[in-house]
C-alpha cells in the first residue's frame, strides 16, 4: 500500500509540474536558439522581453566606470587612388579606436576620405599601409573567402544607394544574406526560421505591410529600411553605414536615425555611420572629423588640427 501511495505521489507531482511549465512554441524556441533576434514592437513575444521598468537602465557609454574593450582598431591607414598618371591621396595615416556598443559619426568635406575609410574597415578594399584589427584580429590582410564570410556574418553595411536585388521581394531581399551564407540545401531546412527573423525585422523597421513588394514600388525611407533589416539580418556585431541618409528628405532622415539609434542602445550594436548632416551627426556618441585625409582634433585653445 505505501508503494502506490509513494507512485501516486510522484505522478501527481509530475502533472502539476507539467502545468505550470509554458508550452514551448515556434517563437519561444526562436529565441531560445537565437537569443538575439530583434522583433517587431507589436509581436506578442516582445512582450516576454520587456525588462523590468523598476530596474534603473545602465549608464550611457561615457558614464560608465570601465569602457568596453577596442572592438575595432585602424592604425596608421594611408590609401591613394590613380587617375591616369596622378596619384591622388586620400587616407594619409589615419589612425582610429572604436569601442563596442560606440555609435561614431564620421564627417568631413566631400573628398577628405569618409567613404574611403569606410570601405576599409569593412575589408571591402585594402590600404596602401597600415593594419585594421578587429576584435584583436588583423582582418585587412585576410585572404578573400575570410573577409567575404567577415562581411556576411560578422558586419552589417548600409550603403546611400540601397543596392537592393530588383527581381527580389522586400522579404527576399533581407533573406538574400542568409541564402548566400547557407547554400541551398542548408537554407531549405532553415528556411522557416530565417523567415520568421525576417518577417521581424521588417516588422521592427516598420515594413511588415510590404513583404511581397518589388524595390521598384517602395518609397526611398521604405528602401533604406528595407536595406537595414537586410543589414541585420545576420545578427552582425558591427554596422556599417555609408550615408544612409544622402538620398532622403530631412524626416525620413530622422526616421532612419531613430531606428539606427534605438539599434544601437538597445542591442548594443556598434555603428560607424558616415554623414554630411551635422544634425545627424550630433546625435552619434561620438563625432569622427576627417580633413587631409587624418582625423582632426581640438587643441587647447578648441582649434581643430590634424592628430598625428
Amino acid at each position: 500500500m505505501s508503494n502506490k501511495i509513494e507512485q501516486f505521489t510522484k505522478s501527481k507531482k509530475s502533472a502539476e509540474t507539467a502545468r505550470s511549465e509554458p508550452k514551448s512554441t515556434p517563437e519561444a524556441i526562436l529565441l531560445k536558439d537565437h537569443p538575439h533576434v530583434i522583433l517587431g514592437p507589436h509581436h506578442p513575444m516582445t512582450q516576454l522581453q520587456q525588462p523590468d521598468e523598476s530596474l534603473e537602465a545602465p549608464a550611457p557609454i561615457a558614464q560608465q566606470k570601465r569602457l568596453p574593450a577596442e572592438h575595432l582598431r585602424a592604425v596608421g591607414l594611408f590609401k591613394s587612388y590613380h587617375k591616369g598618371s596622378v596619384e591622388v591621396p586620400v587616407l594619409t595615416g589615419l589612425d582610429i579606436d572604436i569601442r563596442q556598443g560606440e555609435f561614431i559619426a564620421v564627417v568631413g568635406q566631400s573628398g577628405s576620405g569618409k567613404s574611403t575609410l569606410l570601405h576599409l574597415l569593412g575589408t571591402l578594399d585594402a590600404p596602401d599601409q597600415g593594419e585594421i584589427h578587429f576584435d584583436g584580429r588583423r582582418i585587412d590582410n585576410l585572404p578573400a573567402p575570410q573577409r567575404d564570410a567577415l562581411r556576411n556574418k560578422r558586419f552589417g553595411m548600409i550603403f546611400q544607394f540601397y543596392h537592393l536585388l530588383p527581381e527580389l521581394s522586400t522579404l527576399e531581399n533581407v533573406l538574400s544574406p542568409l541564402m548566400i551564407a547557407d547554400g541551398a540545401w542548408k537554407y531549405f531546412v532553415n528556411r522557416k526560421k530565417h523567415r520568421a527573423t525576417a518577417m521581424g525585422l521588417l516588422e521592427t523597421v516598420g515594413l511588415a505591410h510590404r513583404l511581397k513588394h518589388k524595390p521598384r514600388e517602395l518609397s526611398g525611407g521604405e528602401m533604406q529600411r528595407a536595406a537595414i533589416a537586410r543589414a541585420l539580418i545576420a545578427q552582425p556585431e558591427l554596422l556599417l553605414a555609408d550615408e544612409p541618409t544622402g538620398n532622403l528628405d530631412q524626416v525620413t532622415g530622422q526616421e532612419i536615425l531613430k531606428i539606427l539609434r534605438t539599434l544601437n542602445q538597445r542591442h548594443r550594436l556598434t555603428i560607424v555611420m558616415v554623414t554630411h548632416d551635422q544634425t545627424l551627426a550630433g546625435q552619434a556618441d561620438r563625432i569622427v572629423r576627417l580633413a587631409r585625409g587624418r582625423i582632426e582634433r581640438k587643441d587647447e585653445e578648441g582649434r581643430m588640427k590634424d592628430e598625428g
